[in-house]
């Protein structure tokens, strides 16, 4: 599949068209998301991600309001958070996010991490499963257009659809030049849903815009290594979800769409050691 631009979509399971780079948000206060919203949607991206937990969802959803442009227009993401597993707090954290999003739908709703057995032992998978079966009610009542994962690795997603009646659209987790999940990408595929990247530049603390290999990489491509890393992260079909508040990086963030890596680039950027980032284990975290 070609991709041309930010308004390039790839095709979701259930057929819902989804942008092929979003911009996030994690992380951006709520005093300056809702211009950097404004800012990107100006720029040309029309895929926003957000989440509960980031409590910026409300400047988010004023962003987008602020642009001018038609909420059909733009795919707005955002996430449960762990405190409101189960079925009827997730129905509830849901209309809070649309609430303060302000707007009647979400076009792509995840549950953020997975329960696991470190903290609620064999009762983990129940769990998940209810929390699963609020949002395949939200999407029965067109409430949400996809309903998806976020921080799920494969043993998670499998246990999950021994339940499931609707399948997993997307799974959100951490990719990146030194934490690739590179298998873990090819079986989730293999199940039919995309995966989307956060901190698909390394994220806080993370040297991966230094790396020397990724640097020489960006030179001979007249390139800079944030977009030689997100376009490592296209050419394997993964929707990254670039980040910043400043205009110049979200125009360079998109700039990825006129040059192509080679096989032997690609695989001197997967071979890199870890370089920082949150890379947290979904079975070891305990929040």
């Amino acid at each position: 599949m070609e991709l041309k631009d930010l308004t390039s979509a790839y095709t979701l399971a259930n057929g819902i068209a989804i942008p092929a780079v979003g911009y996030g948000t994690f992380r951006t206060p709520a005093t300056v998301a809702r211009q950097a919203v404004k800012t990107a949607i100006e720029v040309g991206y029309r895929h926003i991600d957000t989440a509960a937990v980031y409590e910026n969802e409300e400047a988010v959803g004023q962003g987008i309001k602020d642009s001018g442009i038609d909420r059909d227009s733009i795919f707005l993401t955002s996430k449960l958070w762990n405190t409101e597993r189960g079925y009827d707090k997730t129905i509830a954290a849901f209309e809070a996010s649309l609430k303060r999003l302000q707007t009647t739908y979400l076009d792509l709703y995840l549950i953020h991490w997975p329960a696991n057995q470190k903290q609620f032992g064999d009762q983990a998978a129940a769990l998940n499963a209810e929390t699963w079966r609020a949002l395949e009610d939200l999407y029965k009542q067109r409430k949400v257009k996809a309903i998806g994962l976020s921080n799920f690795m494969p043993h998670h997603v499998a246990e999950l659809l021994k339940t499931a009646k609707i399948r997993p659209q997307v799974d959100q987790i951490e990719v990146h030049p030194g934490w690739t999940h590179q298998e873990e990408i090819k079986k989730l595929q293999a199940m039919g849903i995309l995966v989307e990247a956060w901190a698909p530049l390394g994220g806080q603390g993370a040297t991966v815009m230094e790396n020397e290999t990724i640097k020489q990489i960006a030179t001979a491509h007249g390139k800079t290594p944030a977009q030689v890393v997100l376009r490592w992260e296209i050419q394997q079909e993964v929707l990254p979800l670039p980040k910043s508040v400043h205009e110049h990086r979200m125009r360079e963030n998109a700039d990825v769409f006129d040059f192509t890596l080679s096989p032997a680039e690609m695989g001197k950027i997967a071979a890199l050691p870890n370089m920082g980032g949150q890379c947290a284990d979904p079975d070891e975290v305990d929040y």
